[in-house]
């Protein structure tokens, strides 16, 4: 309980009393406001880079990672299909496949007949009426693809 002599006095008392002279910190109050307005850009300063920096840094990360996360999947992809031919290659039937494209080879009673593509068309002709049609023609189609 507060004593009689406290009896109505608030709890604000201390802090709206002025502070005598000689028991201040600083006897220049607008040195002390400089004072307190350096602390305070300092606690700011220190807030912003602790708090506020990191978000930039934290957004180019998760980016990243999302990059990473797309070529590892590609990566995983890829290399469940080499896996699949692998085990493709380790049957009989896909040695002999493979000896077939790769080495040619031909079984027993087989023969063999190689096709060979065609040649370039000829795309240099002369001028004239039906040959300036064919070259729009060809020029079209080649720019198409």
């Amino acid at each position: 309980m507060a004593p009689a002599a406290d009896a109505g006095r608030s709890r604000l008392g201390d802090l709206t009393r002025p502070i005598p002279v000689d028991k201040r910190i600083s006897r220049r109050p607008r040195a002390a406001l400089f004072t307190g307005l350096f602390a305070l850009g300092i606690v700011a300063f220190i807030g912003i880079a602790v708090f506020v920096l990191p978000v930039g840094t934290w957004r180019d990360q998760t980016v990243d990672l999302q990059q990473r996360q797309a070529q590892l999947d590609e990566l995983q992809r890829v290399n469940n299909e080499l896996e699949a031919e692998t085990m493709r290659l380790e049957t009989p039937d896909g040695i002999r496949e493979a000896a077939r494209e790769d080495y040619g080879l031909i079984e027993t009673g087989e023969n063999r007949s190689t096709v060979l593509p065609l040649p370039p068309l000829p795309t240099d002709l002369p001028d004239g009426w039906p040959y300036n049609v064919v070259t729009q023609i060809i020029t079209a189609r080649t720019t198409e693809s």
